[in-house]
């Protein structure tokens, strides 16, 4: 038996466990290990397909050979089995866990004063243009304005099958070149924003303590500490164990803005515990590209030049305005390849 198909007699194995442990019924009746075992069901779906398609053409290349009158075929069918086992053994990669879900994104003010804050909010416009062009679903979680017109911080969520598997390489360093609107000598100034994108997860993939948490509540605040609520609706919630802070503001009802941080806090945690379990893998196992570090310059938009340079991946696109109007599937494209490209690599050694 060869290689692949020892491969496709495991893969068929693990997608009957897979079937049996969903219609379990000890399974069935616990809400998380109910959704683990559909993750994993659908999961392998994909490649299940791929397999079955394996081997219809490669029992029609082995017809093909037997049969003269079938031979001319045989060039054609050589090549699709050989795609198919290709895209097998790529789809077979182990895929990062949180792939399939939604993420909350937080844009920050990095160097720069007023243009750091002006570029923060390009940044979110961008973004949130691309998940719309991808079809999926955004909600404004918090925003803190400054005075210039620009954000200090704003955190939204996008939802959609695959949010996290697309916008996860948005996290980083934004670096932007250009002339300010305030720069009278034509100067070229150079800020930074950074992203951070975590994945949001369900209240059952992470518990809480309430005994962990110290909740604060205070009026909420306009740009430059101008008070816009005469009440105590803010909410600051700490995470004693990790010292995770997370404040909301945006919403009326101190109940919307608990419920708004919690969200945000269980994202992080989640985010924070599979960050603890990655740094114990071995580098050479790792599959993203780049760590996603706020600190980690992962991307110059040039103005003067119109030029957009992702540095993980050395790609420079000449239509930086076509970028910032949220056309990003070029770069997210080629980031994904790239992974795909290591994951197989390392893989095969």
């Amino acid at each position: 038996m060869s290689a692949i198909e020892q491969l496709i007699d495991e893969l068929d194995r693990s997608y009957e466990e897979a079937q049996e442990r969903l219609s379990d019924p000890a399974v069935y009746n616990d809400r998380r290990r109910a959704a683990e075992a559909g993750r994993r069901l659908k999961e392998l779906e994909g490649p299940k397909r791929l397999a079955d398609a394996w081997r219809r053409a490669h029992e029609d290349l082995e017809a093909a050979r037997s049969d003269p009158e079938l031979a001319s075929l045989a060039d054609d069918l050589e090549a699709e089995v050989a795609r198919l086992e290709e895209e097998l053994r790529l789809a077979l990669v182990e895929r990062d866990p949180a792939d399939a879900k939604d993420v909350i994104v937080e844009i920050r003010q990095g160097v720069g004063g007023d243009e750091a804050a002006l570029w923060a909010a390009d940044l979110y416009r961008m973004l949130t243009r691309y998940a719309e062009r991808r079809g999926f679903r955004t909600e404004t979680l918090s925003t803190s304005e400054n005075e210039g017109g620009g954000v200090k911080e704003v955190v939204f969520a996008v939802k959609g099958e695959g949010a996290y598997s697309v916008f996860k390489y948005e996290g980083g360093t934004h670096r932007v070149q250009r002339v300010p609107e305030t720069e009278s000598q034509g100067r070229i100034h150079t800020s930074t924003a950074t992203v951070a994108v975590v994945p949001e997860v369900e209240e059952i993939e992470v518990e809480i303590a309430d005994k962990d948490l110290k909740i604060d509540v205070f009026r909420s605040t306009g740009p430059g500490g101008q008070s816009v609520n005469t009440t105590d609706s803010a909410v600051r919630i700490t995470h004693l164990p990790t010292g995770i802070v997370v404040a909301m503001q945006d919403e009326k009802s101190q109940l919307q803005n608990k419920q708004k941080a919690l969200r945000v806090l269980r994202a992080r945690l989640y985010e924070a515990e599979r960050a603890r379990q990655q740094a114990e893998l071995a580098a050479a196992r790792r599959s993203q590209i780049g760590g996603g570090e706020r600190a980690e310059k992962i991307r110059t938009y040039n103005f003067p030049e119109n030029r957009v340079t992702d540095h993980r991946i050395k790609l420079t696109l000449h239509r930086l305005d076509q970028v910032l109007e949220g056309d990003l599937h070029e770069l997210t494209e080629a980031l994904q390849a790239e992974e795909r490209r290591r994951a197989l690599a390392a893989v095969s050694a």
